[in-house]
């Protein structure tokens, strides 16, 4: 009897235990009835079967350079596209892999696409990031991208676009970019980012009084937790320091930056780094909060994407105060308080009209948790993710046969007509 549909999803950038999106696709096509197999950096060398699944393999890879420079960045992908490429085929070999999901950045693995889609296999592109627009974002204010570089990036992710049988995007502005380079409309499905809501826990949380401004994410130059910090110093300038904390939960490239600025800036009694946290460590540390803060400065890139943590944020009906970017608009409506250029001043001002006004916080918290529960919740994602590879595999999805009525049936629905 043959098994499950196996889907195989790739990853370069982040261990599988930390990639929340695809930690819930995962448990999304288990309770679909497919096998899944997660290929993706090495994070926690005990782990064998991806944490909260039912038996999603992990088949993890060494990192041994991290790029920071462009000649490392190369180093790493190049790396990465071997490590993957040998064990993607050893997946194929093994009689598994009838479909492959592969999630950016970065776009250089549409060679393998061709591959895979040469011997009959379905080959999804799950688009995390806009390449391009990152580079751009990366380079710093001011400074103009390297031009070669830039066409280089949108020549990848055309081929990495255009390659794909289906492509899954996480909001509106990613299906449009899609759609300008070639793709078919019809092959573009929609799937946001945030947790499901049975991953948020119910009942309030005891307050002490303390109010906690949360930033929730990855640190890197294009994140500008930088600015947090320096929105903390001037916070403190203007109310004080008893009464509030600044709680940075995450870690990255720029986690030495950030440390170095909070001891510059004098702000290590009012900033707290927690590091990397679990699910329940995060729904714990998002349900004690007052406010959150979404940093990013309104560049191309942060325009056009829909931040992670903007949902993980609304799902917990927290205020949010963010600069005004096309799609956090979109995610958040008036559940954001929104700044026009993301300066540490501006966020500090909003900040502190926020902590003295309780009655915008609770309609801004009712208004988050009824767009959370009402669209952006994984439960309104998961159907349209799952349909993809039902569609994709639907020749190896077991076949449902009807059965035969009996005439135990015919008395039963008698009896019912008759009562």
């Amino acid at each position: 009897m043959p098994g499950n549909p196996h889907v195989t999803i790739l990853i370069a950038n982040l261990p599988a235990e930390r990639d929340r999106r695809v930690i819930r696709e995962c448990l999304t096509l288990e309770e679909k009835g497919f096998d899944v197999t997660v290929i993706a950096p090495r994070g926690d060398k005990s782990l064998r079967v991806l944490p909260g699944s039912r038996n999603t393999r992990l088949k993890p890879y060494p990192v041994k350079i991290y790029g920071s420079g462009v000649l490392t960045f190369a180093v790493e992908f190049a790396w990465s596209f071997l490590c993957i490429a040998v064990r993607l085929i050893g997946e194929v070999l093994a009689g598994r892999a009838h479909a492959v999901q592969v999630c950016n950045p970065p776009d250089v693995y549409w060679p393998l696409a061709l591959l895979l889609r040469a011997i009959g296999r379905p080959w999804v592109f799950d688009h995390h990031d806009l390449c391009p627009e990152v580079y751009a974002s990366r380079v710093g204010a001011g400074q103009t991208p390297n031009r070669w570089a830039m066409r280089l990036l949108v020549a990848m992710e055309w081929l990495t676009l255009r390659t794909a049988t289906e492509v899954v995007a996480t909001n509106e502005s990613f299906k449009a970019n899609a759609v300008r380079r070639g793709v078919d409309p019809d092959k573009v499905t929609v799937v946001r980012n945030g947790p499901a809501a049975r991953e948020i826990s119910s009942g309030d949380t005891p307050d002490d009084g303390l109010h906690r401004i949360v930033y929730l994410g990855v640190f890197g130059p294009q994140d500008n937790v930088e600015g947090v910090v320096s929105a903390a110093a001037e916070l403190a300038r203007r109310r004080g320091r008893d009464g509030w904390k600044v709680i940075l939960a995450g870690d990255g490239e720029s986690m030495p930056s950030v440390r170095r600025l909070i001891t510059e800036l004098g702000v290590g009694d009012v900033v707290e780094l927690t590091g990397w946290l679990d699910g329940p460590a995060v729904d714990t540390l998002l349900r004690e909060a007052t406010v959150a803060v979404q940093p990013d400065l309104p560049t191309r890139m942060n325009d056009l994407s829909t931040m992670a943590k903007t949902v993980e944020y609304v799902g917990r009906g927290l205020p949010v105060i963010a600069a005004d970017l096309t799609e956090t608009r979109a995610t958040l409506g008036d559940a954001g308080a929104y700044v026009p250029a993301g300066t540490p001043e501006e966020f500090a001002e909003a900040i502190d009209a926020l902590l003295d006004d309780p009655d915008r916080r609770r309609q801004m918290s009712k208004l988050g948790r009824e767009r959370f529960l009402g669209l952006l919740s994984w439960e309104h994602q998961a159907g349209p993710y799952a349909a993809v590879f039902q569609r994709l595999l639907a020749k190896r999805l077991p076949v449902r046969v009807p059965r035969q009525r009996t005439a135990a049936d015919d008395t039963a629905r008698t009896g019912e007509k008759q009562g």
